[in-house]
């Protein structure tokens, strides 16, 4: 095993990658960035989008720009957040693809049990 792979195992390596997907484990966060994929929006256009009430969007916005998902910038008296690396949208959608591919698979042994079932009967 190389050197580089031993050192991407250890906690102080992999705890920043925690830290990162627990950034994202909330839906709140999901939906912020959901609604940033066509571009860049003041904290009253992103409130309108995800229906967040003020205080708990501030929150959410904290925490993504401290993360370095969010960048913020003033423009006059608005302060718009977007994207700041778009590889986060690939990521997403790895994710979505592989918990789609799931529940299909799911629904298919639902389907077989069904089945099962209705013909025991």
């Amino acid at each position: 095993m190389s050197e580089t792979l031993t050192q991407k195992n250890t906690a102080e390596f992999l705890a920043p990658v925690a830290d990162y997907f627990k950034v994202l484990s909330e839906i709140s966060r999901l939906q912020i960035v959901s609604c940033l994929k066509s571009g860049a929006m003041n904290v009253s256009e992103i409130g309108a989008a995800t229906g967040l009430g003020q205080a708990n969007l501030s929150k959410h916005l904290k925490l993504l720009t401290q993360a370095g998902i969010l960048s913020r910038e003033p423009q006059g008296v608005s302060v718009y957040y977007e994207i700041s690396d778009p590889l986060i949208f690939e990521l997403c959608e790895l994710v979505c693809d592989r918990i789609y591919e799931r529940m299909q698979e799911q629904a298919k042994q639902f389907k077989k049990l069904n089945s099962f079932s209705s013909t025991t009967e």
